[in-house]
């Protein structure tokens, strides 16, 4: 089963030992958009993130997206 990116993120995470505050506050920092934690815990269980917001993170985590042809 593939993980929803809800779970991704917060494995990589908790894989890079960053808690969802301080990701919130980098987002904030980079973005000049408010961002709280509890914003982005709602994003992240409606599955409301945006696909720039998901690379933002992606790049704030040290992680590159890759498409890969099924």
């Amino acid at each position: 089963m593939k993980l929803q990116a809800k779970e991704q993120i917060k494995t990589l995470l908790a894989q890079e030992n960053i808690k969802l505050k301080d990701l919130a506050q980098i987002l904030e920092e980079k973005t000049n958009k408010k961002c709280s934690p509890n914003a982005l815990t709602q994003k992240l269980r409606r599955g409301t993130l945006t696909y720039n917001e998901t690379l933002l993170i992606a790049d704030i985590l040290g992680y590159n997206i890759i498409f890969e042809k099924k």
